[in-house]
């Protein structure tokens, strides 16, 4: 059987607030432990007015408080925004608290745009092509200190905390196959590279204490529903911010709309016919199809399952068809 996570991007939808958002992520990180589900992933994004969780570390802890047994993670921490030292720190408390549960994902994209990641760093003074030394520089904070070392994380020295790459293009994989780490891809948005990322990372990993064979996780939506009808209604809610999203207008995430990609001028459609390439939308027989499809075509390790609809009832049911499908696959 194939593991399978949630990615959740906290979603604050229209009308709503982040407050709201953050207690339904704890309803479905407690609803997602008892369907099956591996390990619960929050993102880091700022100046998004749609998603809740840009102080990714606290709502890890809010989620992992919340739950007892689900592994909760960062998918990820984009590390050219911080210090190592401040990520190892924060890292080190969420595992001192809750011992054995939590995952770090690094990734070298800023969440944001070039005037956020400037607020965000008082300056754009960092290089993301530093991103490989950065990850040596985390991870030798939860090594154990040796006698030269100066400077210590505490909580976080020592510690075992998993550390993933996280990634959209080449680089990921590279850098993930360089250090023996566990890869995971981000196909739910950008699937162009997906293949030949995962063919690399296999290609050229290295063991390492951490991982002694390849690990692939790879992003996969799904929209699941008592009918194909409903499911590609509610799946326009995702579609309508990412248009916006890449329009230039970030949004609260919006209420579905019946027909909304017939609306859409050929551009956006093409735009969404390549986001959805990784995607299953319909009700259980159809998902459960189209999953098996990706599967076969992809061979994952580990599958990460994002799905933003408006009703969180809604996105509640469809999380737990998407576990009684692959429980049906053991």
């Amino acid at each position: 059987m194939i593991p399978y996570s949630v990615l959740d991007l906290s979603p604050i939808t229209a009308g709503g607030t982040a407050a709201l958002s953050l207690h339904n992520s704890r309803d479905l990180a407690r609803h997602a432990e008892a369907w099956g589900y591996r390990r619960y992933w929050l993102a880091e994004h700022h100046s998004m007015p749609g998603i809740a969780s840009a102080a990714t570390a606290v709502v890890i802890g809010h989620v992992a408080a919340g739950t007892s047994t689900i592994r909760v993670g960062a998918g990820g921490i984009m590390l050219p925004n911080h210090s190592p030292l401040v990520v190892a720190e924060q890292f080190g408390t969420l595992e001192s608290l809750f011992p054995g549960r939590i995952d770090l994902g690094l990734g070298r994209a800023p969440g944001s745009d070039q005037v956020t990641a400037r607020a965000l760093r008082r300056n754009l003074a960092s290089d993301p092509d530093q991103f490989p030394q950065d990850v040596l520089e985390l991870m030798g904070y939860f090594a154990p200190s040796g006698p030269e070392q100066r400077v210590l994380a505490v909580p976080g020295v020592g510690l075992k905390v998993p550390i993933w790459i996280l990634g959209s293009s080449l680089f990921g994989a590279q850098v993930a196959a360089a250090l023996g780490l566990p890869f995971a891809f981000a196909s739910h948005f950008a699937p162009a590279m997906m293949m030949q990322a995962m063919e690399i990372y296999r290609a050229r990993f290295q063991p390492s204490q951490q991982l002694v064979r390849p690990h692939v996780m790879l992003g996969f939506n799904i929209f699941a529903a008592k009918s194909d009808t409903e499911a590609r209604f509610l799946a326009t809610s995702m579609q309508q911010a990412f248009v916006n999203l890449r329009s230039g207008r970030p949004t609260q995430l919006p209420p579905p709309i019946d027909g909304y990609e017939s609306q859409l001028p050929p551009p956006a459609k093409a735009l969404l016919a390549d986001v959805l390439t990784c995607s299953a939308v319909g009700s259980a027989e159809t998902v459960r199809r189209q999953l098996l499809d990706f599967i076969g075509r992809t061979r994952p390790d580990e599958l990460m399952i994002t799905a933003q609809i408006f009703e969180h009832a809604a996105r509640l049911r469809s999380y737990e068809i998407a576990a009684e499908i692959f429980k049906s696959l053991e």
